[in-house]
């Protein structure tokens, strides 16, 4: 008898691979019909991530979006699962105990059923409560192993963390390949490692198409006795998304597998309904660079959908290092030779940081520790100059324990730093605080919602929501929406750039202070100078001091605020940004001299 392999559509994943926001609740109820007529799919990826920040950058209430969004599926019998990411839930930073708890209650109350948990450090650690409080809730905990390729990622090493949450209790497991730079017969020889020591753990495999090695890691899996595989549909498959379930499909019926038929006509509908999703306002904060592959990611193991923030960094740049290089008699760079530099920068820098597998938010301390690596080189400066806090954090091991050893020059700085390394378990230095939100709540007269769900949100996401309940977000978005189609000026396809044309002379600014440092945006979203200010003059003045390590401004992204470090310590000499103004990842805002 053929062994079937089953399909999960990964809708949110799909968006949020390929844009900042998703579908709102009414899109999301648009299409779920069509996607349960395909036929084809025993689950879909419904929620989690940064999917709930993004409801309430909408002014939408993401509970009612979670809710209605995973009814119609639960009414059909698809499973629907959600991805969180262990100590940081479903955000950027780390979460209390108690307030991770309630969101497995709360997620299962509203109808997701299967939780997909992983730590971007593979710190099993930090994964057992996620198994424990999934459990308790009524949910199937599937751990995802954060997938990269290195010299420390072996089989055995994957295996040592299987060990540990098949342990903790948990039901399944995903190989998460969020760069999709597994080489398929490692994943093929993990499937049948796991399957022949745990033949009850079913295996789900989650690969993105960018450097091109997903679809035969795809057969591998299913060869080596995976059960479900992570899909994607047009016009947002492929790319630095996700394989198209048509063509994976084909290959394993042709493979000699059973495998559900689709209905061409409800994916063509699906198919329609995404583009008309697009097109009515999606597409605006869509980079077209995520449709592509590119083999350059083999190299230095970054997610693909990093490669459009990337991009940006290096643009923001690019005038700056060439002003430097200019003033110093030396020639200027392309873009492609700094993109190509930066690549082997991130080569250099992520063994001697430890390993940390390239995913959130790990990939982005990585690459932007190479980035001011290259900027300090080409300054003439040493390596290691300019490392963020965050990133300070990670090698200390406030997030978990890193894969691999810190290189000694790393181990060095931080002793001449007077910084103490972490060896205890994360989860213990946050510690409970829904009391706190209840209290909150019911000053401001607040209710906790069904099941408490209102608190859980309050908890996760209390800058954002506070955004939400006074209305300050969905004006927010209103006007966002609308500068997006002003400057648009027409429908909108897939394939068009939305690009935010320079504001002030950077090439100009930068030859004038060759020794200033650039002060740039951590990531794409709002300016704000000051937090709660509407006035457009509202920034500091040329002249101003600034201190390193202490926040300069802040960005109000679609997940909450990300601050802004200067990474030296003088006196702003340039500005180059407005309260308010919308930036793109790596847009300078300041020098500093």
């Amino acid at each position: 008898m053929k062994r079937e392999i089953k399909f999960s559509l990964v809708y949110r994943d799909m968006w949020q691979s390929s844009g900042k926001y998703v579908p709102t609740v009414s899109q999301l109820k648009e299409v779920a019909p069509a996607i349960i007529d395909m036929g084809c799919f025993d689950r879909v990826e419904t929620n989690g991530g940064a999917f709930e920040q993004v409801n309430l950058l909408f002014g939408e209430n993401p509970n009612r979006a979670v809710r209605e969004w995973t009814a119609p599926f639960n009414k059909a019998g698809i499973g629907t699962h959600m991805l969180e990411r262990g100590l940081n839930a479903l955000r950027m930073n780390p979460v209390p105990a108690d307030v991770r708890e309630l969101m497995f209650k709360v997620k299962c109350k509203q109808g997701t059923n299967i939780s997909r948990s992983f730590c971007g450090l593979n710190d099993h650690r930090n994964l057992r409560l996620s198994v424990e409080y999934a459990k308790k809730a009524g949910m199937v905990s599937q751990v995802a192993l954060s997938i990269t390729n290195s010299p420390v990622h072996t089989v055995d090493y994957y295996m040592g963390v299987v060990d540990k949450v098949v342990e903790y209790g948990c039901d399944e497991i995903c190989l998460k390949d969020m760069a999709g730079v597994g080489r398929p017969t490692f994943l093929g020889q993990l499937v049948r490692d796991i399957k022949k020591k745990y033949p009850h753990i079913l295996v789900q495999y989650h690969g993105h198409t960018g450097p091109g090695f997903s679809v035969a890691s795809m057969l591998e899996v299913a060869r080596a006795g995976a059960d479900y595989l992570d899909v994607a549909v047009e016009p947002l498959s492929w790319g630095k998304v996700h394989p198209d379930v048509i063509t994976i499909r084909e290959m394993l019926k042709a493979d000699g597998f059973s495998v559900k038929d689709i209905n061409m006509d409800a994916y063509m509908e699906v198919r329609s309904l995404t583009q008309k999703f697009i097109d009515d306002f999606l597409g605006y904060w869509i980079d077209p660079n995520n449709s592509r592959m590119s083999s350059l990611l083999v190299g230095c193991g970054l997610p693909g959908g990093m490669m459009g923030s990337m991009m940006a960094d290096l643009k923001g740049f690019h005038g700056a290092i060439n002003a430097f290089l200019k003033a110093q008699g030396k020639p200027e760079l392309t873009l492609d030779r700094l993109m190509v530099m930066l690549f082997q920068e991130v080569e250099y820098v992520w063994p001697r940081l430890g390993y940390p597998p390239l995913v959130t938010p790990f990939s982005q301390y990585v690459k932007n520790t190479a980035l001011m690596n290259l900027m300090n080189i080409l300054k003439g400066q040493p390596r290691w100059t300019t490392i963020d806090k965050d990133t300070w954090n990670m090698i200390l091991g406030k997030m978990g324990k890193l894969p691999g050893e810190l290189a000694p020059e790393i181990v060095e700085i931080a002793k001449s730093k007077g910084l103490e390394f972490y060896t205890g378990t994360p989860q213990e230095a946050f510690p409970n605080e829904l009391d706190k939100f209840r209290s909150m709540m019911k000053e401001e007269g607040w209710d906790f919602g069904q099941d408490d769900e209102e608190l859980f949100e309050f908890a996760m996401h209390e800058r954002q929501y506070r955004d939400y309940k006074s209305g300050v977000a969905k004006e927010r978005f209103n006007k966002d929406l609308e500068a997006a189609r002003a400057k648009a000026g027409a429908p909108i396809v897939i394939t068009r750039p939305v690009v935010e044309m320079p504001k002030y002379d950077i090439e100009g600014i930068a030859a004038k202070y060759p020794s200033a440092v650039p002060v740039q945006a951590p990531v794409k979203g709002q300016l704000l100078w000051q937090v709660d200010v509407d006035d457009v003059s509202s920034a500091p003045v040329v002249g101003t001091k600034v201190e390193a390590g202490k926040p300069l401004a802040y960005v109000q992204t679609y997940y909450g605020m990300e601050e802004v470090i200067p990474a030296k310590d003088g006196r702003i000499v340039a500005i180059c940004s407005r309260q308010g103004d919308n930036l793109v990842k790596g847009e300078i805002l300041a020098f500093v001299e």
